[in-house]
């Protein structure tokens, strides 16, 4: 995966880009909204991590260029902290909004989360019915079952029980769990993604003999069909 940061601040820039190559991904970098803006229209980014306050070309200004003819995710980082700061990015055209200063950790939960709800949107198209075991989603109608019978659950459930669906095996922190079903603002230090968890499994799990939805320590949950 290729990304494109743009970021004035030249320490910081460099930070992300070291911990972005770390995680796995090939990084450019441009510290002003005119060159960064030159280099997102040339080149093919599967993602750009967008500073808000740029020289040359402000973020928002970049991000309006940007979108006449190009729909690059973009995740905008901005020290702005008003509702309206984020709502006004939002409606230019970005696809996340986070706020300095951030934990590197969120950050990269929130690239992963995006470049997946790309992959997800695609997939969606090609098969729009996921299933594990005895446990059916359709993603257009939005239904989900077990052993036949219908699950009821709120628009939250579906959600969150559809990212686990497409994530099938892959064990997902409770930040990138918050980052793909709740806004994008969402603490990820409360217990909001646990309790959530847990009522899900109560629709999904117990009223069944083999449980799907498992904790990993430490880490987050997955969901799986494991042997008995």
């Amino acid at each position: 995966m290729k990304l494109l940061v743009i970021e004035d601040e030249v320490k910081l820039a460099e930070y992300l880009r070291k911990g972005l190559q770390e995680a796995g991904f090939v990084v450019d970098l441009a510290h002003n909204g005119i060159d960064g803006l030159h280099l997102a229209m040339e080149c093919d980014y599967d993602l750009i991590v967008l500073d808000g306050m740029l020289p040359g070309l402000d973020g928002l200004g970049l991000l309006a260029a940007l979108r006449q003819s190009k729909r690059t995710r973009v995740l905008m980082l901005t020290a702005r902290v008003k509702v309206e700061d984020r709502v006004r990015g939002l409606n230019s055209g970005a696809d996340d909004y986070l706020v300095k200063p951030f934990a590197f950790s969120e950050l990269v939960a929130r690239v992963q989360a995006l470049l997946r709800r790309e992959q997800t949107a695609a997939v969606t198209e090609q098969c729009p019915t996921l299933k594990v075991a005895d446990l059916e989603v359709d993603l257009l109608a939005r239904k989900a079952s077990r052993r036949g019978q219908k699950l009821l659950l709120t628009v939250q459930e579906f959600g969150l029980l559809s990212l686990l669906l497409r994530s099938e095996g892959q064990v997902l922190s409770r930040t990138e769990i918050a980052a793909q079903v709740w806004d994008m603002n969402f603490d990820s230090n409360t217990n909001v993604v646990d309790t959530a968890v847990k009522r899900l499994r109560s629709k999904v799990d117990a009223p069944f003999d083999r449980p799907l939805i498992h904790t990993v320590r430490g880490m987050g949950y997955v969901l799986e069909a494991r042997e008995k």
